[in-house]
Formats: structure tokens, sequence, C-alpha cells
């Protein structure tokens, strides 16, 4: 059974089960991200992951598009702009889209990136701050900056090359190509491949699959995977040795024993 439990035109989010469906609805704009959408999006995260119903989110977008990335509109304005506000306007946005694309990375709980479309600079960098991604075989990616004359933004800097490798990384930046799905499989760009009808149901099993799973042990790896590339050997030891202790005390933990007791009984 699905459950809206959002009126916000910009971002909608459903329930199906106890995984939420986020989309971008901004379909006439290709889902381009602005200051409103961005807003939204933070706020949404937020609620979700105060909810403890919530097990796990997929994130996509209205129509054809996952998302165009940032909104041209929001540029043209940015250059109209005074120019001694330029540098200061653009580094408060910057602060908010880091929070934004943080708030996905950093979700207790698993984030599918359902790319049932194009998937161009900022919205690119959206989908790599998941923890997996499934793009429609229609899809593309597209790290599409520099042909803007921009540098990327948005944390493909860092996310891109844990994913596919320095060197493909910067190839993909400094080209700014077109990425499509069976190659974005295959470099590790994309996680699993689904056809475009199907991507966003597909992606809600694939969250299901997560449904059962210890939510304070999710947590907890899920921060200490997240920083494994930066981190030594002893210092994982460490962090992991102070998560368990956690994890020695909840509830899901003991629930877990009893009942394996209980059942070898």
């Amino acid at each position: 059974m699905t459950r809206e439990t959002s009126p916000d035109p910009e971002v909608i989010f459903q329930m199906h089960g106890a995984t939420a469906l986020v989309t971008l609805n901004r379909p006439a704009t290709r889902n381009a991200i602005d200051d409103a959408l961005r807003e939204r999006l933070l706020g949404v995260m937020a609620d979700l992951e105060a909810d403890p119903a919530v097990r796990a989110v997929v994130v996509t977008g209205a129509g054809k598009c996952f998302c165009a990335g940032g909104d041209i509109a929001a540029m043209r304005a940015r250059l109209d702009a005074p120019p001694g506000e330029v540098g200061f306007n653009g580094w408060r946005r910057q602060i908010r889209t880091h929070e934004a694309i943080s708030a996905i990375r950093d979700f207790p709980k698993p984030v599918i990136a359902a790319v049932n479309g194009p998937a161009v600079g900022l919205g690119a960098d959206l989908a790599l701050a998941c923890d997996f991604v499934l793009a429609a075989d229609t899809a593309f990616f597209a790290i599409s900056y520099l042909l803007r004359g921009l540098i990327p933004d948005g944390g493909s800097l860092y996310l891109l090359p844990r994913r596919v490798g320095l060197s493909r990384a910067k190839d993909l930046i400094y080209s700014g190509r077109r990425v499509a799905a069976a190659e974005a499989q295959q470099i590790g760009l994309a996680d699993r491949i689904a056809p475009r009808e199907s991507c966003v149901s597909e992606a809600l099993d694939w969250a299901a699959s997560f449904h059962d799973s210890a939510q304070t042990a999710m947590a907890l790896g899920k921060t200490i995977l997240n920083g494994s590339f930066e981190t030594g050997l002893e210092e994982i030891f460490s962090l992991g040795g102070r998560s368990q202790a956690i994890c020695y005390t909840s509830a899901e933990h003991r629930a877990a024993i009893e009942a394996f007791l209980e059942k070898s009984k």
C-alpha cells in the first residue's frame, strides 16, 4: 500500500511499506535543483531520519529525467547580482548544497538512487551520494561542470573516484561526457540496471530487502564504512569496538539473541 505523506509540489514523498520514495518533482525543468527544492529536500530527509517507521529511502525524479543538475535560471540570476555580492551569495548556496548532499550520504538508513533518466552535474552528485545506484536502461550520467566553466561542487570530486577509480574519474570530469547506463554499470558508477518502466519498483524491492536489518547496527556500520577509505585499520577497530558496545545494549540485539536461543531449543 502507498501512503502519501507530503503535499509539497517540489519534493514529494510516499511511504511504500517501510520505504520512503522521495521524488524530485520539477519535471518542467527536468528536476533541476533550485534553492526552494534544495531546502525542501533537506527538510524531507530530516523528517525521514527522525521517523523510526522509515527503514530505507529511494530517491528518484518525476517525468523522464532524474535530475538535470543546478537550475540554469538560478545561475543566470546569480550572474545578474551586483559583482560584489556574487562570491558571497555563491558561498552561502554552496554550504546549503553540501548540507543537502551530506543529508543523503550520511542518512543512517539505506538510500537507493532510482536513476530513471539523465543524471547530470549536481544530479549525478545526488545519485553518487546514495548507498546504491539503480539506473534505468535509458538513463545516462554526465559530470558536466567543466562544460559550464565550473568545478564539480556537489561531491563528485570525492565520491566519484571511490566508485570508478581516480583515472576514470578524471576522464569523466575533464570531458563531461555522457555515460550510458551499460557503461555506468561496467565501470561501477551504477550498481544495477533495470528497464525504465520498472526502475522505481525494482529499487523499492531492493530497499525492502534491508527492512529487517538492525537499525542501530546499520547506522553505526554505515558511518564507519563511509569514512573507511581515509581511516587506518587500528582506527577502524577502535570505531568498531565503540560501536559494538552500543550494539550490545540495543533492544534489537537482545531480541535477536533471545529469538535465536528460543529457536535453538
